[in-house]
């Protein structure tokens, strides 16, 4: 059997070799950890009123959920007829529930106001209210003719059936002789020569 290398590198090795395999806990321990980024700020954009308005749109901003950035007209318009601080206060005066719909009726009272300057959201509901009455009296008209034609074809359906009962119960009338059916210019009676002698006899 060969060796290779001389005795002293062959303890060497075996004197090392315990030292590398004492200490286990070296080896097995996790790899440190790197420390936890923070997470990235959430970029919020700001409302269309704020927007509009030019201020910081905080978290909990009144304006925010009923004026999205995507519609910037629909709060310029609230803000040309009511005012900002206006619609701010209508909508804390009112439970949540309610001011949706507190906002839409504003926005449509103010696009009514900038339609009509004088008379509003009144003149629009004075047109609609024109609209309906002539509606009623159309369809007023239309429930008389209705009626009307009903009676018109009871009576004639009365009618005739009065005057197919009046035809099963009478009798059949023969018809009556003219005057002229019993004139005859010739007759089988006449004898022609008879006549003829006689207009001799008279010469």
């Amino acid at each position: 059997m060969e060796y290779s290398g001389d005795g002293t590198d062959g303890a060497t090795a075996r004197m090392a070799t315990p030292t590398t395999m004492s200490s286990p806990n070296i080896l097995n321990c996790p790899p440190p950890s790197p420390a936890s980024s923070p997470p990235p700020p959430v970029v919020l954009s700001p409302c269309a009123a704020c927007k509009i308005l030019r201020r910081r749109c905080v978290e909990k901003c009144v304006l925010a959920p009923y004026f999205p950035p995507s519609e910037p007209l629909k709060f310029s318009t609230a803000h040309r007829v009511f005012g900002a601080s206006n619609i701010i206060k209508f909508l804390q005066e009112l439970p949540e529930s309610q001011r949706a719909d507190a906002v839409s009726s504003m926005v449509y009272e103010a696009n009514a106001r900038l339609r009509d300057p004088v008379y509003g959201c009144a003149g629009a509901i004075c047109q609609l209210q024109k609209q309906v009455s002539e509606l009623q009296a159309e369809l007023a008209k239309a429930k008389a003719e209705m009626l009307n034609m009903q009676c018109q074809q009871s009576n004639l359906l009365s009618m005739i059936i009065m005057e197919m009962d009046q035809q099963l119960i009478a009798p059949p009338t023969p018809p009556q002789p003219t005057p002229y059916d019993n004139l005859s210019f010739y007759t089988e009676d006449v004898n022609m020569g008879s006549i003829y002698e006689a207009l001799w006899t008279c010469n």
